[in-house]
């Protein structure tokens, strides 16, 4: 007699209880959601790239992709859009793109909205539109200690990017530039004797990003509103984030979920627990 599958609900189960057994899962590896709540296909950018699926990927609107790093880890995540990649993983993107790979291993091209993270004792995370934008998105810290802020831009800056910034394809604004992209002078890139905090002061192009996005970096040394710490969170990354889309993430034992995750729960908890057993298991061994 052939042994029965498990099903899902099964796993779900067995993922719990694997789960709650202890703490050695949670305490080797930080749980990062990437969700896309954009109308439209996106592809994340991360690097490193090693527990990010490579370092990118496609995300379908609507889609999350659950990641584990390892404490230590520091990085950049991007989003990449109107992509299009050969079955090896060869092509290009409209903005965003790290040359033309699907993977990627370097920094992504300007303009860019960019999360920056180190997962150190104390964790350090924001994000940031020094070199500009082309996507809404956010940095939430889930279950962690300390200011725990969240960190982005929520509104999309495409709307109202001054036409100097624009960049356009198909008669829309698609991206916006920052100010040292465009006119490369020492003021706006806070080079040579504007090289320091004391020197190097908010612009009119700067003030329109943060008065945008209050809680994402404008420009270079915009450091004490920008930056954000947290102590053993997990992170949920979301592009056009919505209020009405569930996010979940485990930690320490403990299974958060805001809205309703109905429909949503059990594929999130049976990615989860793979990742974070994957993620742990390469970290032991």
């Amino acid at each position: 007699m052939a042994r029965p599958t498990p099903t899902s609900l099964h796993l779900l189960f067995l993922g719990i209880l694997i789960l709650s057994s202890g703490n050695i899962l949670s305490d080797c590896a930080r749980v990062f959601t990437i969700t896309n709540d954009c109308d439209e296909t996106i592809w994340p950018a991360i690097t490193p790239g090693e527990s990010f699926g490579g370092g990118g990927y496609a995300l379908k609107s609507k889609e999350s992709r659950v990641h584990t790093a390892p404490v230590g880890w520091s990085g950049r995540i991007w989003g990449r859009t109107k992509c299009s990649f050969d079955s090896s993983g060869n092509g290009t993107c409209l903005t965003g793109r790290c040359g033309s790979s699907l993977q990627c291993t370097a920094s992504g091209e300007t303009p860019s909205t960019l999360a920056e993270l180190t997962l150190t004792p104390l964790e350090f995370y924001d994000v940031s539109l020094v070199d500009g934008f082309n996507l809404p998105m956010s940095v939430r810290p889930v279950n962690g200690k300390g200011n725990c802020s969240v960190a982005g831009c929520v509104g999309d800056l495409r709307q109202n990017c001054p036409s100097e910034l624009s960049v356009k394809a198909g008669g829309k604004v698609v991206a916006c530039r920052s100010a040292c992209d465009v006119f490369n002078t020492d003021e706006y890139c806070c080079r040579g004797i504007y090289g320091n905090a004391a020197t190097c002061k908010p612009t009119y192009y700067s003030k329109k990003f943060k008065n945008a996005c209050p809680t994402s970096y404008s420009y270079a040394y915009d450091d004490p509103s920008s930056i954000f710490t947290c102590t053993g969170a997990d992170y949920i990354i979301t592009f056009c984030a919505s209020k009405n889309r569930p996010q979940c993430t485990y930690h320490d034992n403990k299974l958060t979920c805001s809205g309703s995750a109905k429909g949503f729960f059990q594929n999130w908890i049976l990615s989860t627990m793979m990742a974070l057993i994957v993620g742990c298991l390469s970290v032991m061994l």
